[in-house]
């Protein structure tokens, strides 16, 4: 493996001379670790080990190398062989407890790095366990005990990104960067905080620096494709990530766990339960994908389940908390989920990060629509609409807001324009859609949809509706043939009173010119679908007038 590394004196076949081999030389630990070729190093002190010439220094070079190839169980286990001995180095506690916080072992980690001499390795550990705990009055101890030195600005930097002052950590990026063009991979780091910014854009062009020098690494490869996934789709990203397994990279190993939870995303949740499950205590992003999987399925308590004992710190994980309680909210008719969402809708849509933000004035708007209060809805709606003309679910949320403040004709054009064929079969839609051709004077329109569906809970609520607002505006053909179903469904005296009232009105608008004539043929049937002693009498006036204005029966 190490003369793989080294280009070739001679064509094949050909055997190097005596002064070509005399010159060639195993490179020494210190040249791998300046190249930082950490599996190079790691190769040569296992043959060291294995040769009888084992020592602690020996096996803490192994467990160096070992944690900087993010293998941190393999270095944990080292170290935790080389604390058993006599005469080690006290520094050892803190490599060990670094293993055990790359693992997620935080108490275990806190443990031993106490152990350790005073440092500022020590310092910058304690800073991200202080952080990782809540523990902010910690947090801000050791944030004062940092020096003006990269490690310690780096850890900095490391806390205001996982606090998602994403900015500030750029700042710091940036001001080292000033000071040291050639490190390379803070431009990664940069990079990160302009995608988590929605600058999708700048984050190619800062990525692209690094990538020019390492095409291989996975980290990078990573990101670029997310990027792609927010500018263009889930197809362009995947294709980023496939040039990344076909490169075999060795940095693809250290990602895989990412990658597969990324193509996932990529693929519209394809795979959702054969990745993801396995991956929620791994990488964060894991269990809200799977909550983001459950809620398109339906399964809204499976991803109450997954996101009732999440406590939110960053936007979106509050926006997701918002959604899945008001899902099981309006599911199970709870007012305390519905308020729970509204107070997580009202807290990021209220805050100086987020109030100008589109994510921010959807999150008032849905905080607005909790409390019904729809004219607000649409101011924020209003100034976002641009971004979602082809957004079904946005369309939805805005024509519910418009036909209820009472504007349906737009509402209906908004209607109109939805094609999600999920959406189109949905009550609330159905309901709502019907409701705008009534009060268009589409009723006709509105009985076709009743017409479509199959006899259920739904489509004697949506008959309900109709009756009752071709009623209340004056459109009493259908209204009447509504209310003849109900009476034949449910006999209830109600129906009966809505039928005659409604028949009487189509005779009324005959008379005025604004019901076709012809219209009191069906009439005189439906009155003659009750059995009640008043058909009679209603009968016989409608046929008197009939008879006196020439009409045919």
């Amino acid at each position: 493996m190490l003369l793989s590394r080294t280009k070739p004196a001679a064509g094949p076949g050909v055997a190097p001379s005596i002064e070509s081999r005399s010159k060639s030389k195993v490179p020494s630990l210190e040249d791998f670790l300046k190249n930082r070729d950490f599996t190079g190093a790691m190769t040569l002190l296992e043959f060291a080990k294995n040769s009888g010439k084992g020592s602690i220094e020996n096996d803490l070079w192994i467990s160096y190398c070992a944690f900087h190839l993010g293998e941190y169980r393999h270095a944990m286990e080292i170290y935790e062989k080389v604390l058993k001995k006599d005469n080690v180095p006290p520094i050892v506690n803190i490599y060990l407890a670094c293993c055990y916080f790359y693992l997620g072992m935080y108490k275990e980690a806190e443990n031993f790095v106490k152990k350790g001499p005073s440092s500022q390795l020590q310092n910058r550990l304690l800073f991200h366990l202080a952080h990782k705990f809540g523990e902010e009055k910690q947090l801000m101890t050791y944030h004062q005990q940092l020096q003006d030195i990269t490690e310690d600005q780096l850890s900095l930097a490391s806390i205001h990104y996982l606090r998602s002052h994403y900015q500030e950590a750029i700042d710091i990026y940036k001001h080292i960067l000033l000071d040291n063009r050639d490190y390379l991979a803070l431009n990664v780091y940069v990079a990160l905080c302009y995608y988590k910014l929605d600058y999708y854009d700048v984050s190619q062009e800062v990525l692209a620096v690094y990538l020019q020098n390492f095409p291989d690494s996975a980290t990078a490869i990573n990101l670029k494709a997310c990027n792609h996934f927010r500018l263009y789709n889930g197809k362009a990203a995947e294709t980023e990530l496939k040039s990344l397994q076909e490169m075999a990279s060795p940095s693809f190993n250290f990602a895989k766990d990412l990658i597969k939870h990324n193509l996932v995303v990529f693929r519209g949740g394809e795979g959702a339960l054969q990745v993801l499950p396995h991956l929620v205590d791994v990488i964060p992003e894991a269990r809200l994908n799977l909550v983001i999987y459950y809620l398109r399925q339906d399964d809204v308590h499976e991803a109450y389940n997954l996101i009732k004992d999440l406590e939110p710190a960053v936007p979106h994980e509050y926006i997701l908390k918002g959604v899945v309680n008001a899902a099981i909210g309006q599911e199970q008719g709870s007012r305390e989920h519905l308020k729970v969402a509204q107070q997580f809708f009202q807290l990021v849509g209220g805050s100086a990060s987020e109030c100008d933000t589109i994510p921010g004035r959807q999150c008032m708007a849905s905080c607005f629509f909790l409390l019904k209060q729809f004219d607000d809805v649409l101011l924020y709606l209003n100034s976002i609409k641009s971004y979602f003309y082809n957004d079904d679910t946005f369309n939805f949320n805005y024509a519910q807001a418009k036909a209820a403040t009472g504007n349906y004709k737009e509402a209906e054009e908004i209607f109109s324009l939805i094609q999600n064929e999920k959406i189109k079969n949905d009550y609330v839609y159905l309901s709502w859609l019907a409701r705008c051709y009534i009060m268009n004077k589409k009723s006709r329109l509105a009985w076709e949809l009743y017409l479509k569906m199959e006899t259920s809970a739904e489509s004697f609520s949506l008959l309900q509706l109709i009756a009752n607002d071709c009623y209340k505006v004056g459109q009493f053909f259908y209204a009447a043939k509504a209310f003849d179903i109900l009476e034949k469904m449910d006999p209830n005296p109600e129906y009966w009173e809505g039928k005659r009232g409604a028949c009487i009105g189509v005779l009324q608008m005959i008379i005025a010119g604004n019901e076709p004539k012809e219209s009191i043929h069906e009439v005189l049937q439906i009155l003659r679908n009750t059995s009640n002693p008043q058909v009679e009498n209603i009968v016989r006036a409608m046929k008197n007038w009939a008879k006196e204005n020439r009409v045919p029966l």
